[in-house]
């Protein structure tokens, strides 16, 4: 499933203190291109924009750059517990996820094109550029309407306690590191 070339690539600035100066610099590293990769389901592509392991975040001598670089090397799942992931995901034209369920709050924004948030009550809302949903531990799916253009969305998921009900998570969903 190429898509290289479909939706713009996304580059990431990562900001650090100067130790000598105090002042704020961007970091090279780790490199600021994004690769997206398939994921197992649908006709989706992700990449990990950037992963926290603990609240509140370590931000003293680079644990949490280390932390992900870590993450970089071996993928989390979606959640990491005690923890937030920052991802970008795109959907191909007329591509419909699976209903699923994470443990963790999630903000999503429509980046490029339009979603469809389907929860498992029947209900949806279309999603447009700039539209935000927030998705709070509930079954949901998301699906690309359109049958001609990509979508993309970026998603911050944060490890959350959600209410006890029959799940159907997703494969590979893992609430481990």
């Amino acid at each position: 499933m190429a898509h290289v070339g479909e939706l713009p690539p996304i580059s990431r600035h990562i900001t650090a203190q100067d130790p000598q100066s105090g002042k704020a610099v961007f970091l090279s590293t780790p490199p600021s291109d994004l690769k997206f990769a398939p994921l197992p389901v649908g006709r989706v592509a992700a990449t990990l924009g950037y992963a926290t392991s603990g609240f509140p975040v370590d931000l003293n001598n680079g644990a949490d750059l280390k932390a992900y670089e870590g993450h970089l090397e071996t993928p989390p799942g979606l959640t990491i517990s005690n923890g937030s992931v920052l991802r970008i995901v795109d959907f191909a034209p007329a591509s419909n996820g699976p209903m699923h369920i994470t443990e963790s709050i999630d903000y999503g924004v429509v980046l490029e094109g339009q979603m469809e948030a389907a929860l498992d009550s029947g209900e949806t809302r279309l999603l447009k550029r700039g539209d935000i949903v927030v998705q709070r531990g509930t079954n949901h799916a998301w699906n690309n309407p359109s049958s001609t253009e990509w979508a993309r969305m970026l998603f911050v998921l944060i490890a959350a306690v959600t209410p006890i009900t029959e799940k159907k998570v997703l494969e590979g969903e893992s609430s481990e590191a």
